[in-house]
């Protein structure tokens, strides 16, 4: 059983194996403030491609536990790569998994406003026993070329982290299957981008 650790949201930083990407690496090993670290694979989705046009597909995905000091750390090393944060503002749930967190999935809701939606989201996420970590939150993306559009749902993100010990596919199956049971009831859910953990850093 894998017992997840108190955090508030993912920094997720493109790795270039350039000296920069390094020794950024090296000292978030170091770092009180970074939980569980990991080198990734990210699929951003049709959906979302034309916003993140420099976005890269190998990235340090790490928790963080202080907002405020990631975001001091990431603003003093932009890249024209973007680097995303995930903010959790609304932990759902943490829970005991079988296996290993495995394979990170972020959506965003069109309609974020709805009391009735966001409480048959959480229900429905609640039910899938393969997700250890969920939560409502909003995306800041950093970077030092700006975007040539602004993505208009930044604010209505829902984070699903996975624990299997199966492949990323079977995964990306399972988090699909949540999304479109979701989108049944009328609730419009779309995939960001979706990390497949490829090593375990930290």
């Amino acid at each position: 059983m894998t017992q997840r650790h108190k955090f508030n949201g993912y920094i997720c930083s493109p790795y270039l194996h350039d000296h920069n990407s390094i020794e950024q690496k090296d000292l978030w090993v170091k770092s009180k403030n970074i939980g569980e670290m990991y080198f990734v694979t990210a699929t951003f989705s049709d959906n979302s491609q034309p916003y993140f046009s420099y976005a890269t597909n190998h990235y340090i995905l790490a928790q963080f536990k202080n907002h405020k000091k990631i975001v001091t750390d990431i603003s003093k090393n932009l890249l024209d790569n973007p680097s995303f944060i995930f903010k959790m503002d609304n932990i759902l749930f943490e829970r005991q998994t079988t296996g290993k967190p495995n394979f990170i999935s972020i959506y965003y809701l069109e309609y974020g406003d709805s009391h009735d939606d966001l409480t048959y989201v959480a229900t429905h996420v609640a039910r899938r026993d393969k997700v250890g970590y969920s939560g409502f939150g909003h995306m800041e993306l950093f970077s030092s070329v700006a975007p040539k559009f602004t993505f208009p749902y930044s604010d209505n993100i829902v984070i699903m982290e996975v624990s299997s010990d199966k492949s990323h596919q079977s995964d990306n199956k399972y988090c699909e299957q949540t999304r479109l049971e979701i989108c049944r009831k009328g609730v419009v859910m779309n995939n960001l981008v979706s990390f497949s953990i490829l090593e375990k850093l930290k």
